[in-house]
């Protein structure tokens, strides 16, 4: 189903404003340049159509014209050959002829206003999608760079991560040393009490650091 249905839908048509209602303006854009071009295709056909039945129509009454001419130049003929009744017949022969002119003249002045019509809707129509097109090349240009805003973000995101990871490590490395140190006052004999109890919160501090680092790294 098209965006619109009539010539004059095109021509005051909000394009901004159903674009600004489209789930996706890219694509409703595509639809509407495609529905502009399609129409324009039919009515310059129209146009060319009614033009040719305007030369046709041209050719019909200067052929009636000239036919007209004849009997008005065979009833001079018979008047003054002093054939009245002749020349009568020719005359009523030019009036019929005259009649069949006339309902021409007006599919003539029809046809002239029908080309008129036509060549004031191209004319907007063509308007409309030079336009139309301008609007397509901006949202083009939009976004590409929405894309590359996308793509700076999603770099940043990794550096964040890779920060985080860094600092996870220097926490692992924490663990190490401590655990490091705990074995190595075992093999030494037994610590002082302070030693142990420091140890112990500091233990702690780290184990707690690490896993409110993990619960992050799995959020992102």
């Amino acid at each position: 189903m098209g965006v619109f249905s009539r010539i004059a839908d095109i021509i005051n048509a909000n394009v901004t404003s159903i674009l600004d209602k489209a789930e996706d303006p890219a694509k409703m854009i595509r639809l509407i340049i495609q529905e502009m071009e399609d129409t324009l295709v039919e009515v310059r056909s129209t146009s060319a159509r009614v033009l040719a039945e305007k030369k046709d129509l041209t050719r019909k009454i200067a052929r009636l014209e000239a036919t007209q001419q004849d009997w008005q130049d065979k009833a001079e003929l018979a008047l003054r050959k002093e054939r009245e009744d002749l020349a009568k017949a020719a005359l009523l022969e030019k009036q019929k002829l005259n009649e069949l002119k006339e309902a021409l003249d007006q599919e003539l002045v029809a046809n002239d206003e029908a080309l008129t019509r036509l060549s004031s809707e191209i004319t907007q129509l063509e308007q409309k999608l030079q336009e139309t097109r301008a609007k397509q090349k901006s949202i083009e240009l939009r976004h590409r760079a929405a894309n590359g805003r996308l793509d700076v973000k999603k770099q940043l995101d990794g550096q964040k991560v890779a920060r985080t990871m860094e600092r996870f490590d220097q926490f692992e490395r924490r663990i190490d040393e401590l655990n490091s140190k705990a074995d190595s006052y075992e093999i030494g004999g037994k610590p002082e009490l302070k030693d142990e109890f420091a140890e112990l919160q500091a233990d702690d501090e780290i184990s707690q650091q690490l896993a409110e680092l993990k619960k992050k790294i799995n959020n992102a």
